[in-house]
């Protein structure tokens, strides 16, 4: 039994993260501390400055745990890495997870190439970025091989020159072939000058040079290359013009800026390279009314740069925020450079940081009325349900469903929503084991058997594991009515478990009519937003036991009863199954049809009709 005053009593009065867990035992609050013994004090002290997200935090910790650390700058990196792979709920979140693509020179080459890369690493590559479009990336890219002709190719240069014939890109004249040795590794090399000059913002002589080679191919008549050197003109004019110079210190600078409306945030970051502002991105961060401008702002950085491969020289914020000095200590060490955080408070510099401020807010006011929209989808589709059953606080929803063909083994499904939308890492397949033929309610009661059966033992005994069946639902949607409720309120009162279940009733057209539940169907509004969830649960429980279903009847591991016939072979069956339409037909077959039929003769006939017409001993 943890008991926590006499853990107070052994923190250490060290630096280090600790780590909060509930009476479930899952994470939920990470922090750090220059001194654990003091800090983790804190949270158990009486006092009237906590916060009431803190004082809610606090009243759900069941025990405590901590890692010590060299130093503070240590625990700093080992608290956004625990709070990336971990979630808690109650630490400040950041909900996006992006990656930036940058555009990578491998200069280390003899004859270099110009490639979109995900990551930034020590090859001797040179980098530029990164940028917000991975599509305005490709678009350079191809831009710049067509200006300066280099090479798409993996091939090892120059070892394996006039090794193989020349590509596609030499023929429509987009690369000079230097796997045949055609253009030299001196004459490549200023290509790739030129190259380097572009991707630095050194735009004008590309521009003159295309202009001159348009003007001369128009005077030399050549008026589809004309064309071709204005098109390229246009696109390095496009890019040019996307390149705003927002100041003349040609540092890079990250400018980053919070837009707040109660439990929501939007995070604006301006991303600056060599004075241009190359792009700009929106982040929704997961909020609470009390936190200030400043915690969320450091939150946000500091989740934000242990995830990116580029830190840029400096950092502008709205507001000092805490933790300012040793987070610069962070991110010089990540950079390997000085890092600078800086709040400005006039000039241009200023202005740009209110302009970030006035897009996070415009993007706020966009997405709160699509997140309004989200929410009446699922959480609001879900209190419909709620007000239709009687029931209240329905976070998780199952639903099973079995599919099968005549004649081929059953299979089902457990699909999860969790307020009101899929979490498919919680969906199982079940291989019927215990059911011959298709009987879809012999078959349901050995699924939930299965599904509660291991939940109730991995509760009792840790050891045992069958992928996380720990966690029960609030209500359980079964695919039909009267029948198949029965069948589940069987299986939970045999196991002595007290669970919802209603049922999804189908019309005679096979669409969604209303619920079953205690003994009566309640109708359901067409138009709302339960009727939309309820049927999207339904679809879904069908597509998934059907998707399982065909994959493995696609690896030949689902039997058919036409196996068991004696000298019934691959061919004949077949045969059979192409010539009937379903297993009843073969069923009420004559031995004179069936002897008929390609491949088969009286006595494979005569099998077939006596597998189906005289009792056997089983």
């Amino acid at each position: 039994m943890f008991n926590i005053e006499e853990e107070l009593k052994k923190l250490p009065g060290k630096p280090g993260v600790y780590i909060m867990h509930d009476d479930k035992d899952a994470i939920i609050y990470v922090g750090k501390a220059i001194s654990l013994k003091n800090r983790v004090r804190q949270y158990f002290q009486s006092s009237r400055n906590k916060t009431i997200k803190i004082e809610q935090m606090v009243s759900k910790i069941k025990r405590f745990e901590y890692i010590v650390t060299d130093s503070e700058v240590e625990a700093l990196v080992l608290e956004c890495n625990l709070i990336k792979e971990h979630r808690p709920k109650y630490n400040t979140m950041l909900t996006d997870d992006k990656t930036y693509p940058f555009i990578r020179v491998t200069v280390n080459e003899a004859y270099p190439r110009v490639m979109l890369s995900r990551t930034m690493k020590k090859d001797k590559s040179k980098y530029f970025g990164p940028y917000t479009s991975a599509g305005a990336v490709k678009d350079t890219i191809s831009l710049l091989q067509k200006i300066y002709k280099i090479r798409t190719c993996n091939r090892n240069l120059p070892r394996d020159i006039k090794k193989a014939r020349p590509c596609l890109n030499y023929h429509i004249k987009q690369c000079d072939a230097p796997c045949q040795g055609y253009i030299s590794e001196e004459e490549y090399g200023k290509n790739i000058t030129q190259v380097l000059d572009f991707l630095n913002g050194n735009l004008g002589d590309v521009e003159k040079m295309l202009e001159g080679k348009m003007m001369d191919a128009s005077e030399n008549m050549e008026f589809e290359k004309a064309i071709e050197y204005r098109e390229l003109l246009n696109a390095v004019k496009q890019i040019s013009q996307k390149q705003k110079i927002t100041n003349n210190d040609l540092e890079d600078k990250d400018v980053i800026a919070l837009s707040r409306d109660g439990n929501d945030g939007v995070i604006q970051v301006f991303f600056i390279r060599n004075g241009r502002l190359i792009g700009r991105e929106h982040f929704h961060m997961d909020i609470s009314i009390h936190d200030s401008k400043g915690e969320i702002v450091s939150s946000f950085i500091k989740q934000f740069y242990s995830g990116t491969p580029y830190i840029p020289k400096e950092l502008m914020i709205q507001e000092e925020i805490e933790d300012m000095e040793l987070i610069e200590q962070w991110l010089t060490k990540k950079r390997g450079l000085r890092v600078y955080i800086r709040v400005p408070k006039k000039g241009s510099k200023e202005k740009l940081v209110e302009l970030a401020e006035k897009n996070a807010a415009m993007v706020l006011v966009k997405d709160k009325e699509r997140i309004k929209i989200e929410e009446m989808k699922t959480i609001g589709a879900m209190k419909e349900i709620e007000e239709l059953l009687g029931i209240s606080n329905i976070l998780r929803v199952e639903a099973f469903d079995i599919s099968n063909i005549s004649g081929y083994q059953s299979v089902g499904s457990m699909i999860v929503y969790e307020n009101g939308r899929p979490k498919r890492s919680d969906y199982r397949k079940f291989k019927i084991k215990s059911v011959a033929g298709p009987d879809d309610y012999a078959s349901m009661y050995e699924v939930l058997t299965r599904r509660f059966t291991h939940g109730i033992q991995e509760l009792n005994n840790k050891d045992v594991d069958y992928g996380s069946f720990t966690k029960f639902p609030d209500l359980i949607m079964m695919d039909g009515g009267r029948g198949q409720v029965n069948i589940a309120q069987k299986v939970l009162d045999e196991l002595k478990l007290s669970i919802p279940v209603c049922g999804m009733v189908k019309d005679d057209n096979h669409r969604t009519r209303g619920l079953y539940y205690q003994n009566k169907e309640i109708p359901i509004e067409r138009n709302s937003e339960g009727f939309r969830l309820i049927t999207r649960v339904q679809d879904e429980a069908h597509r998934f036991a059907i998707e399982y279903h065909r994959s493995l009847r696609s690896k030949g591991q689902v039997h058919s009863i036409l196996d068991d016939i004696d000298g019934i072979g691959p061919a004949r069956r077949k045969a059979l199954m192409q010539h009937f339409t379903s297993l009843d037909e073969i069923k009420n077959a004559q031995i004179d049809t069936l002897k008929n039929i390609p491949t088969m003769n009286e006595a494979s006939a005569r099998k077939v009709y006596e597998f189906f017409h005289i009792p056997r001993n089983v």
